[in-house]
């Protein structure tokens, strides 16, 4: 593995080059990583918007009965769980499209190590390796931003 170093950033309270594995994540690799993610950000942008405007739409009708009511009552929550979990979602695209801008993107944000290229085909939003994302689920990690 070629590395070449560009510029410093702290991490976890160290200062630390950059590292880009030039046999692992090529320009054309990163490229489509980003034109996946880029693609998944509009897909996520168009399905909040429109699940807001439902929400919106749902208690327009004020000639509604009480069972009407609990439904849309119903319903609206389902859309508001669902927006949420969207909203969530493209949070983490549009991290991950910062960490291709910045030559942090396919490194763990907890440790520092390469995730696995097939975690990242499946999941190209992903912080965390393997090791550190069950840390995480086990709550044995903190949750970091970036």
């Amino acid at each position: 593995m070629i590395l070449r170093l560009s510029c410093a950033r702290v991490q976890n309270g160290r200062l630390r080059f950059a590292e880009q594995m030039t046999s692992f994540m090529d320009k054309k690799k990163l490229e489509a990583f980003k034109k996946k993610l880029e693609t998944r950000q509009q897909d996520l942008r168009r399905t909040v918007s429109r699940t807001e405007q439902d929400g919106r739409t749902i208690d327009e009708d004020s000639t509604q009965d009480i069972a009407d009511k609990a439904a849309s009552s119903y319903t609206k929550e389902f859309l508001f769980a669902q927006s949420n979990n969207d909203r969530q979602l493209l949070q983490m695209v549009d991290g991950a499209l910062l960490r291709i801008r910045d030559g942090s993107f396919g490194e763990c944000i907890a440790c520092g190590e390469e995730i696995n290229a097939k975690r990242l085909d499946a999941v190209p939003w992903t912080r965390h390796c393997i090791e550190c994302q069950e840390k995480l689920e086990s709550g044995l990690l903190e949750e970091a931003q970036k």
